[in-house]
């Protein structure tokens, strides 16, 4: 199933499935009530139906088999927000090192070029602390906490950080916990995966490049509101298929600025499971993001975004994350 959380003229948000190609969406409160003659908690909202687990699903399944019409909305007539919004906790993992190499390699030419003699000072830089960052990351899975109130939908307006000049999209892929488990083994993981869906961190670079030497991670740079960007749909397990197969493309309005695929996690979403797992209870709902494929964001490629532009991030089996960035009145001189 491809579920979304959305709302249509009574503002009220909804659980649904997306049909017919993604153009339309049933409504699964209303579905139920045409069926049964009454509501059911579960289907209050997709975290319910989610925490409701398999007998959920399958619920949710026998509505979508009968699909009655007076429960089908025309996509285009309702607003679509992220999957879970807000989901109970999210996290965002490095799984690609690809990325962190040559965000490293970036981040270095883009100093030197601040120097009279860039390349001279770009081979004179000392590479330890990249390198220091590249072993721990073979070592082990690292993340850090993000802000889930910051999370937005395909077809919520975007906010330009007014503190930021500098502003990045970040292609990724996540996943959401769909039932309760500690000190959960890498070969169980995999059960406690409920579904999929695409993930754009955005990102204040000027704002990363001032914080990281304080070694506590990223924070104000991807802490402000609309910031995390996640759909269109949440895609269910076994709709999706093999996770770790999927092409991976970033479009700026309509032009390619990379792409990757997921076979080149260095961590899968089992590894990381387990390792946050260890002492620590995972929620149905919580959302773990892969970290930015390489060549997923702008800052490999020393571009940034500017107002008015089109972002287009795509994952097999998933879909198309669709932001406008920057409206009249967000936009930075």
């Amino acid at each position: 199933m491809r579920l979304v959380t959305f709302t249509d003229g009574s503002g009220f948000e909804r659980a649904g499935v997306l049909l017919e190609n993604d153009q339309v969406v049933l409504d699964l409160q209303a579905a139920y009530r045409v069926v049964q003659g009454r509501e059911c908690p579960e289907l209050s909202s997709v975290l319910a139906l989610v925490e409701a687990g398999e007998d959920g699903l399958a619920l949710a399944r026998s509505l979508v088999e009968r699909a009655p019409a007076l429960a089908v909305r025309e996509r285009a007539l309702v607003k679509l927000r992220a999957p879970i919004q807000p989901p109970p906790q999210m996290r965002d993992c490095s799984c690609f090192e690809l990325h962190l190499r040559q965000s490293f390699a970036a981040a270095r030419r883009a100093r030197a070029l601040r120097t009279p003699d860039p390349e001279a000072t770009l081979k004179a830089m000392n590479t330890r602390a990249d390198e220091r960052v590249i072993e721990t990351f073979n070592r082990q899975p690292i993340y850090y906490k993000c802000n889930r109130f910051a999370v937005i939908g395909i077809d919520d307006e975007f906010q330009w950080p007014g503190f930021s000049k500098a502003l990045d999209f970040e292609l990724e892929f996540g996943c959401y916990i769909g039932r309760r488990g500690k000190d959960i083994s890498r070969d169980a993981a995999r059960s406690h995966i409920v579904g999929y869906t695409i993930f754009n961190d955005m990102s204040a670079r000027d704002a990363q490049a001032a914080e990281m030497p304080g070694m506590l991670g990223p924070a104000k740079s991807k802490d402000f509101d609309t910031a995390n960007i996640m759909g269109p749909c949440l895609v269910t397990a076994d709709e999706l298929g093999d996770p770790y197969d999927l092409n991976m493309v970033a479009r700026v309005n309509g032009e390619e600025w990379g792409r990757g695929n997921t076979r080149d996690m260095r961590w899968s979403f089992e590894d990381v499971i387990a390792h946050i797992s260890r002492s620590e209870t995972l929620y149905p709902g919580e959302f773990l993001g892969s970290g930015t494929v390489g060549n997923g964001c702008g800052l490999e490629q020393l571009r940034y975004l500017r107002p008015g532009d089109l972002v287009e991030l795509e994952v097999d089996g998933i879909g198309v994350l669709s932001t406008r960035v920057g409206s009249a009145g967000q936009v930075v001189t």
